[in-house]
C-alpha cells in the first residue's frame, strides 16, 4: 500500500515534470490538459524512436498504479 506521503511525493514529481515542460514566466503555455496530451504525444515520438513499445510501459504503470492501492496515513 502506498502511504500518503508516498502518494503527495507522485503527485509533486508529476507536477514538477509537467510545470517544467510547459510553465512559462507567464503561466502555463496551454492548460494542463493539452499540456498532459503534448507530453504523452511527444512519449509515444520518443517510444517510436527508441524501439519502446509505449503500449506495454503504460500497462505495467496502470498495474504499478493499482497495485499501490488507496494513500493510507
Amino acid at each position: 500500500m502506498t502511504t500518503t506521503q508516498e502518494h503527495d511525493a507522485a503527485v509533486r514529481r508529476a507536477n514538477a515534470a509537467l510545470e517544467t515542460y510547459t510553465l512559462s514566466g507567464d503561466g502555463w503555455r496551454d492548460s494542463p490538459g493539452e499540456t498532459l496530451q503534448h507530453v504523452l504525444a511527444d512519449l509515444l515520438h520518443w517510444c517510436a524512436d527508441t524501439q519502446r513499445d509505449f503500449d506495454a510501459a503504460l500497462e505495467r504503470a496502470r498495474a504499478r498504479y493499482a497495485g499501490e492501492g488507496v494513500p493510507r496515513g
